[in-house]
């Protein structure tokens, strides 16, 4: 009988991890700014989303970003609005921010999805290009 409890436990959890839904993102790449700063130079279609205030956004930003405030509470209604199944990307001042957005963006059904590590600071500090 105890075989059996196994057995049936074993074949649930192979059935629910086959049928796992692989048209969300199963996981978001964290790179860093050099990385993030490469991918923007060779990938197409790539959103950029800087989810700084609008403040921080004008004191300088990312060429071709555009701005969509994480705290703000409508930051879903406006991601939904761009397309699912382009890569998106997204930094913020130092890196906390954006891996919130980058989990909301997750749930949100983006299928893939890049978050730079050290954020807006650290591609300052690395002496990247940016649009002031």
């Amino acid at each position: 009988m105890k075989n059996i409890s196994i057995i049936l436990g074993l074949t649930v959890a192979l059935f629910f991890s086959a049928c796992k839904d692989n048209s969300m993102a199963q996981e978001i790449a964290v790179l860093n700014p050099q990385e993030f700063h490469d991918a923007l130079a060779t990938k197409k279609n790539i959103q950029l989303v800087d989810v700084r205030t609008p403040e921080e956004f004008a004191e300088g930003h990312l060429t071709g970003a555009q701005n969509i405030n994480v705290l703000e509470p409508d930051f879903i209604t406006e991601v939904e609005k761009l397309d699912l199944n382009k890569p998106i990307y997204v930094y913020c001042r130092s890196g906390k921010r954006s891996a919130k957005a980058a989990l909301i963006l997750k749930d949100v059904g983006f299928k893939e999805i890049a978050d730079m590590e050290g954020g807006f600071l650290q591609w300052e500090s690395d002496g990247l290009p940016k649009e002031e």
